[in-house]
């Protein structure tokens, strides 16, 4: 099984960075694509990771994750790669995206679209496209359309996982004259719940502005301005297994946790960050990849492919 994984990985790559191959989403029996399950989901298994994607119908992403080599259970609470609260200035829409009403649509590629339509008290549209761009990479687009101006809209794009995974990263810069990347652990001594934003991000006003005190459950974040790039991770013990996420640096203003240890075990991407004007749409991109025995090199490699796909 192991040995199909990484053959079928390696064509799948070459595929996709030399242009040649056929679409993925239009083999026979593509083992990428989402499968209707039970009650309005899907399932998936990708030959490294298997479970479900809006289980019994709801829009709380993906839950149920195996990973199928080591055996690792990675979600916990209320899944990975979900949307969670939405803002604009000072404003809060409900209590998360995944209480809100949705449908979902499984697309001929064997992506999954989930689609909020706008409502009373929430003048947007938004939807989300699930696609499996190799057997450990999803990628999410976030697509928003305003109804009305909207000010600082932000989408808080929210990966719950497994107690096994205790120990957050994101990359950071030093402090001092001479700016070098590396990635920092989200240690007790720095604060409970911890915001990375970019020195000199404008956006850094959008998450002062009281919406991160309103109820239900408000944070205090300590807000560090050491964010080299939107790029975090969590580390498992013993197995060496490691779960990043992602985003361009246009797309997404912070990064955000809570320390090594607490126990909501989750990285978090604040999306768009900016305003929008009534008809207008916003796309943000986001990615989650499980790889092994993975140096802070070779996740650094990994935010490069990515940007270099996505055109950037």
């Amino acid at each position: 099984m192991k040995t199909r994984c990484i053959l079928m990985w390696l064509s799948i790559t070459t595929a996709i960075v030399s242009g040649t191959g056929p679409a993925i989403g239009n083999e026979p029996n593509n083992p990428l694509a989402f499968k209707p399950g039970d009650k309005g989901g899907y399932t998936f298994d990708t030959g490294v990771l298997k479970g479900m994607l809006r289980q019994d119908g709801t829009s709380r992403a993906l839950t149920s994750v195996v990973h199928i080599p080591s055996g690792t259970r990675l979600d916990g609470s209320v899944g990975i790669a979900g949307h969670y609260r939405v803002f604009t200035k000072n404003k809060r829409y409900g209590t998360a995206a995944w209480d809100w009403p949705s449908t979902a649509e499984r697309l001929p590629d064997g992506s999954v679209k989930t689609l909020w339509p706008a409502a009373e008290g929430r003048p947007f549209e938004m939807t989300a496209l699930y696609t499996w761009t190799d057997p450990r990479t999803l990628d999410v687009e976030t697509t928003v359309t305003a109804s009305e101006n909207l000010s600082g809209f932000e989408s808080f794009f929210a990966s719950y996982f497994n107690e096994a995974f205790p120990s957050p990263y994101v990359l950071a810069d030093t402090e001092g004259p001479k700016i070098l990347w590396y990635f920092l652990r989200g240690e007790k001594n720095l604060g409970d719940w911890l915001m990375f934003i970019s020195k000199g991000d404008p956006r850094a006003d959008v998450i002062q502005d009281g919406r991160w005190l309103l109820e239900p459950n408000p944070v205090k974040w300590t807000v560090l301005p050491r964010l080299d790039a939107p790029l975090c991770l969590r580390r498992g013990e013993g197995h060496k297994l490691a779960v990043v996420v992602m985003a361009p640096r246009q797309d997404c203003f912070t990064v955000a946790m809570p320390h090594e240890g607490e126990s909501h075990y989750s990285l978090y991407l604040s999306l768009f960050g900016r305003d929008l004007k009534a008809g207008e749409s916003a796309k943000a991109h986001s990615r989650f990849v499980v790889v092994e025995n993975v140096s802070d090199g070779g996740v650094d490699r990994l935010y490069g492919q990515y940007l270099t796909q996505l055109g950037q």
